[in-house]
């Protein structure tokens, strides 16, 4: 599969200004020949805690990116965020190149330290979706910090995106544990940072695609671009079947443990 990461600077709260950006991305992407281009978290305003700048419908956004999935024959993942009530979701769709949606993801984990918590709703299910006969999984920023949903989405799938708002002030924890759970599930990872400065946070981009040994396949960079890989899934195979670490774990065990430790 030929896959693109649009790391894109986000324009703070301006949805129609970043659909034009995401339209410039989808056009760079279709004359590249990428089959997937990913965007980041929240792509049409960054990401905010004013609930009240979420102007645009679920339906409306939904469509728009239908229409260009459709227009361009082009499978798009994309993160955005829409008002329910008092409160907000952060979500992560996938659309094929035929306009069908395929997965929305709601964010499982929201951000506490930032708040998020408090004015989104919290996810409560892993999702996936093929793509010609590829099973792929879509995550949320800080989900990457709970390898638990990473295991139970590797046992179906062999690609696993993370679409994100990561400051670059804790860069480092995104690299290392990107890379973690790529080994630790044995798939490809793809992480999709944005760029820029976002309500005085600035963000660092370093948009990774990382194979099932941990590798990054890119170049790591801080600058607004279409980052471009080919990634083989035939890989996930014969690394499983040749170090078979996911038939050596015990979860029947974790389990017990896990919950012996809620009666202590």
């Amino acid at each position: 599969m030929r896959l693109g990461l649009a790391q894109m600077d986000v324009i703070w709260e301006e949805p129609l200004s970043n659909m034009d950006k995401c339209q410039y991305f989808i056009n760079l992407a279709t004359n590249n020949k990428v089959e997937l281009i990913l965007f980041p978290e929240m792509v049409l305003t960054g990401f905010t805690m004013n609930i009240e700048k979420l102007i645009l419908s679920e339906k409306d956004i939904i469509n728009w990116f239908k229409d260009k999935a459709i227009e361009n024959k082009i499978n798009i993942g994309f993160g955005y965020a829409i008002r329910v009530g008092a409160k907000g979701n952060n979500k992560f769709a996938i659309i094929s190149k035929e306009g069908i949606l395929l997965t929305n993801y709601s964010k499982i984990h929201p951000f506490s330290y930032g708040g998020e918590d408090e004015k989104y709703y919290r996810g409560e299910e892993i999702c996936f979706c093929n793509i010609e006969s590829k099973i792929i999984t879509p995550f949320i920023c800080y989900d990457l910090r709970f390898p638990e949903i990473f295991q139970i989405a590797s046992k179906t799938s062999k690609f696993i995106a993370v679409a994100a708002n990561w400051p670059k002030s804790r860069q480092d924890h995104w690299l290392t544990l990107l890379k973690a759970r790529a080994i630790e599930n044995q798939c490809f990872i793809a992480g999709v940072n944005r760029i820029g400065i976002g309500d005085k946070i600035e963000y660092g981009g370093a948009s990774v695609i990382i194979n099932p040994q941990g590798e990054v396949l890119n170049e790591i960079s801080s600058k607004e671009e279409l980052i471009i890989t080919e990634i083989d899934f035939n890989l996930v195979d014969e690394i499983r079947d040749s170090f078979s670490l996911k038939k050596d774990r015990r979860e029947n065990l974790y389990k017990k443990e896990y919950e012996k430790s809620f009666i202590n």
